[in-house]
Order: structure tokens, then C-alpha cells, then sequence
């Protein structure tokens, strides 16, 4: 029995008898498990693969993250290392360090 055939029984069980407590939440169960199925199914991600793809998915983005983060830190890295040495030919020249060059 599929999840369609078992959430009509029970709501023809519930419509019937009335709803009890487990009942309704058999129904809620149900319910709630067709609708990740249908939402898997839309995605794409409803055959045996899924899992597979979800965790290449989450190693990717992961590496993407570290991958940023570290190109940002290099970028700041190389400024800061070009901010330094222009400092530094300024405090030569000041000095009169281009003298010494003649």
C-alpha cells in the first residue's frame, strides 16, 4: 500500500468513525511523509542517488566557503604587504636613500 492509498484510508476511517486522537495523527504522519515525497520528487531528489548528491553537494559548497574565505584573506594579505613596502620606499626616499642610488 502506498502513502496515497493509506492516507484515503484513513481519512475514510476517520470520516466513518470519527477521529481519535491516533488516528488524526496517523493521518498528520502520512500526510507529512507525501509531502517530502513530492517535494523530493520536484527537486530531483527522490532515487537512490540523493543522498550521494546532497553530501558531493554539501563538499562543494564547503570548499567553496574555505575557498572565498581564503582568496578574501589573501587579497587583504597582498594590500597590506603593498601598503607596507610603499611605506617603506617613502621612508627611503625621505631619507635621502635615492642619493645613494646616484
Amino acid at each position: 500500500m502506498n502513502n496515497k492509498d493509506m492516507l484515503a484510508s484513513l481519512i475514510a476511517q476517520a470520516a466513518q468513525g470519527g477521529a481519535d486522537l491516533v488516528t488524526l495523527r496517523a493521518i498528520v504522519e502520512e500526510a507529512s511523509e507525501l509531502g517530502a515525497q513530492r517535494v523530493l520528487g520536484r527537486m530531483g531528489l527522490d532515487d537512490d542517488n540523493a543522498q550521494g548528491d546532497l553530501t558531493e553537494l554539501r563538499q562543494l559548497l564547503r570548499a567553496w566557503r574555505d575557498a572565498k574565505s581564503t582568496a578574501w584573506r589573501e587579497a587583504v594579505n597582498w594590500i597590506v604587504r603593498g601598503a607596507l613596502a610603499l611605506l617603506l620606499v617613502g621612508i627611503a626616499v625621505r631619507m635621502g636613500a635615492a642619493d645613494l642610488l646616484k
